[in-house]
């Protein structure tokens, strides 16, 4: 979102999906950070957005349509979750889960070398993942750190697959050939252009990973390209001090430039230096996996695409705004001849509308209440049985000018006066946000 939208206090709808900032950019396209808008649970994700248009004119259509519904169906905790697809009449939106802890690269940068039980446990996750994958016929073939995220509770997931291949492109040989990936971590039979088996690569890459995670820096680096691939082609390396003997047999026997000979994954999880503290990936429950909306975006039918789009703010007119005003209103007055406690009240705030929406909801739910949204309305209900049965709360955002809004909360069930206390206890966590004039702070001063 650009300064000058957040400023305005609007945000870009894809579907149910609101669109934040950026995560990433490549020549695919950009990830963006998202919410689900009617999701009362997890609602953070991820959501890769291609040019449709070019993936049209490629012609491999059915190519990225086998890819895409492949990696849907891959449901393992260390592979990052597709959880479903959708296309604009311009853009096709990947929605992907999201994993707050960054790349492995990154903590790799902070630290440098990591102690050897922290990467073996990473390593157990990677090739957990890899042989899950392989075993779905789906080879990854750019394993790096980069494409290593970790979540909140640091549980690796492999993503950006990209480049991966599947088993329908092997051809007759029984090979794949085409030489992809990032230079340091590609197998020596890659670089010769005569074909590969995608297993065996992808394991390759997993050694060098394996020595990144334990040495702080890689096993083959050169600055000219051919004495880079001189290097792989022989696995002329060598091993750090701090490297355990045992440590050091398992990944001689991974970086082994002959793919016949190399260590299989079988083998890997047989390895007794892989089995210390090894823990079984920890499966969800079994669920179903729907291809129906793949479909729908590589049809010609125009039934289920989304639409992007912003949303503001209901503006408020001047009338409006004087009818609503403590000065102006009539309310007040009876209110106070009555002797009756509000059943609503409303603030101002020159925070962006979606920064105060998001203050209401972090307010709110430590006090017990359901937050449900839809544009800039929030109803907030109450888990407990007052009076007058559960307290329900009515918010809404008005746009006064580009850089002022007015919050209305209105009571729409429950007991008054425990509305009233409510507002008390709630006020406190909105002080950020609530725009006070100079005089009212000298008032209070």
């Amino acid at each position: 979102m650009s300064r000058a939208s957040a400023a305005m206090g609007s945000r870009t709808l894809v579907g149910k999906y609101e669109l934040g900032r950026t995560l990433g950019e490549g020549s695919f396209g950009k990830v963006k950070f998202a919410r689900n808008t009617k999701s009362t649970g997890e609602c953070a994700v991820a959501i890769k957005i291609i040019d449709r248009q070019r993936v049209l004119s490629s012609h491999m259509v059915e190519q990225i349509k086998r890819e895409i519904s492949t990696m849907k169906m891959i449901k393992h905790p260390n592979v990052l979750n597709i959880l479903e697809v959708m296309a604009s009449k311009t853009k096709i939106y990947i929605v992907l889960e999201y994993v707050g802890g960054g790349e492995l690269f990154d903590k790799i940068a902070r630290q440098g070398k990591l102690k050897e039980g922290v990467a073996r446990r990473y390593f157990q996750q990677l090739i957990n993942a890899v042989d899950y994958c392989h075993s779905r016929g789906v080879y990854h073939r750019d394993l790096k750190p980069e494409n290593l995220l970790l979540d909140s509770h640091g549980v690796l997931k492999v993503s950006d697959f990209g480049l991966s291949a599947f088993s329908k492109q092997v051809r007759e040989d029984g090979l794949l050939h085409t030489a992809c990936g990032t230079p340091n971590y590609v197998a020596p039979e890659v670089l010769n252009d005569k074909g590969y088996d995608g297993t065996t690569s992808d394991v390759w890459s997993c050694g060098v990973i394996l020595f990144v995670l334990m040495a702080g820096y890689l096993p083959f680096e050169e600055p000219n390209l051919m004495a880079l691939y001189r290097k792989i082609y022989k696995a002329d390396f060598s091993f750090p001090p701090w490297f355990s003997s045992n440590a050091k047999r398992l990944i001689k026997r991974i970086l082994d430039p002959n793919p016949l000979t190399r260590i299989t994954i079988p083998e890997i999880l047989e390895n007794d230096w892989f089995k210390k503290d090894y823990k079984q990936p920890c499966f969800r429950q079994e669920e179903d996996v729907n291809l129906d909306d793949v479909d729908a975006v590589f049809n010609d039918s125009e039934d289920h695409l989304v639409s992007e789009r912003k949303e503001k703010p209901v503006s408020m007119n001047a009338f409006e705004l004087i009818s609503r005003s403590q000065g102006f209103s009539l309310e007040n007055l009876f209110d106070k001849q009555m002797g009756l406690v509000k059943r609503e009240t409303r603030f101002t705030s020159t925070c962006p509308a979606n920064e105060i929406m998001s203050k209401i909801e972090e307010a709110a739910k430590p006090l017990g209440f359901n937050v449900h949204k839809r544009n800039y309305k929030m109803k907030l209900q109450g888990d407990k049985s007052g009076r007058k049965g559960q307290l329900a709360v009515a918010t809404e955002v008005f746009e006064v000018a580009p850089s002022l809004h007015m919050v209305e909360l209105r009571k729409t069930g429950g007991d008054t006066l425990e509305f009233h206390k409510f507002y008390k206890t709630f006020s406190s966590g909105l002080k950020d946000i609530v725009w006070t004039s100079d005089s009212n702070k000298e008032e209070t001063s």
